[in-house]
């Protein structure tokens, strides 16, 4: 027992010497801090400014102060997963310009606010799930473009911004799944980025609807172009105008009157997109493949008629040929019986 207590308080001494707070051990060669399941309420102050991953989870940490990380700007690797964080301050990691890892999974977030990850230009892997997040931002900050993957699996998510996800043009991976995803106008953007993102390559769990009860438990990506008719382009919306203009107020006015399958009261409401297309992308290649198969077997075949003919031809020539070589040698042509051309 007496040389665990000197071991045990060699280690301290150390972590004191480097800066350590008491309840966390600090590696030296690995640069890391681990106060992982040590009951903090807040990011412990003290940390070796030299630290690169910073291990936090299974904590009680509710709110992340703005100055928080000011000692340890070189943190790379951030795991606050499995705490009691319910909201984010924006710019709260803002001093973190070397973090590539930022795990938040099993919080109790609810929202995200636009820029709440501004200024962390290095940052690659973001873990949002297992949440209670029931709406993201247009943008998650300034110098985000570099995220490679995103988990937003497990929330509230009913809808998820195009323009969000069109700000992270470096997306490798994008988890969806256990979302209560609302299969409306509101996520025919995001059924169109996911076909580009997929087609481009890119890996994701897919969206599996929860509402309208149509829909309900349908993959997001097989609903076909057509149910989403009710989501006009503005143009649209002008040429209704002008058809009131015209004199079909009223038939117009039914139209409004009554909620179309998706739940909605009225087309206005539903987010402006781009036409409907007859067919995705993936039945485009499929016909232009099928079709390009098509046209070799039949060019295949023409070529074998082709060579066939030219065979036959040959062979009727040469037959030919060789009947008057005898005919000439046993007598005129006009002696002998003529040519029985069903014997070639």
């Amino acid at each position: 027992a007496g040389n665990w207590l000197l071991v045990l308080s060699a280690i301290l001494s150390i972590n004191a010497a480097y800066g350590c707070p008491n309840k966390c051990l600090c590696y030296t060669a690995s640069k890391t801090a681990d106060c992982k399941n040590r009951g903090f309420t807040e990011i412990p102050a003290h940390l070796p400014p030299e630290i690169q991953i910073l291990q936090l989870q299974n904590n009680r940490i509710w709110r992340i102060n703005q100055n928080a990380f000011t000692g340890t700007p070189l943190l790379k690797i951030l795991d606050l997963s499995n705490n009691s964080l319910s909201s984010l301050a924006p710019g709260a990691f803002q001093k973190l310009r070397y973090l590539q890892v930022l795990n938040l999974t099993r919080n109790l977030i609810h929202y995200i606010e636009n820029k709440t990850f501004s200024f962390l230009p290095h940052l690659k892997e973001l873990d949002l799930s297992s949440n209670s997040i029931i709406r993201l931002p247009e943008t998650f900050g300034n110098s985000t473009g570099n995220i490679t993957l995103l988990s937003v699996k497990h929330n509230k998510l009913q809808k998820m911004e195009r323009v969000l996800l069109e700000s992270l043009p470096n997306l490798k991976v994008v988890l969806f799944k256990d979302n209560p995803w609302q299969c409306t106008c509101n996520v025919f953007g995001l059924k169109l980025w996911l076909e580009s993102f997929l087609y481009r390559g890119g890996i994701s769990d897919g969206i599996i609807c929860s509402t309208p009860g149509i829909r309900k438990g349908k993959d997001l990506l097989k609903v076909p172009y057509e149910l989403f008719g009710a989501c006009p382009l503005r143009t649209a919306h002008v040429h209704l105008a002008s058809i009131h203009h015209h004199g079909f107020e009223h038939r117009s006015s039914l139209k409004h009157a009554h909620p179309n399958e998706y739940g909605e009261n009225s087309r206005p409401n539903c987010e402006p997109k781009p036409k409907p297309r007859p067919v995705s992308l993936r039945h485009a290649i499929a016909t232009v493949v099928i079709t390009g198969v098509v046209c070799g077997i039949v060019c295949l075949m023409m070529l074998a008629a082709a060579v066939y003919g030219c065979a036959y031809a040959a062979i009727t020539a040469k037959y030919h040929k060789e009947h008057l070589a005898l005919a000439k040698q046993h007598g005129t042509p006009e002696e002998k019986e003529p040519f029985d051309s069903s014997l070639a």
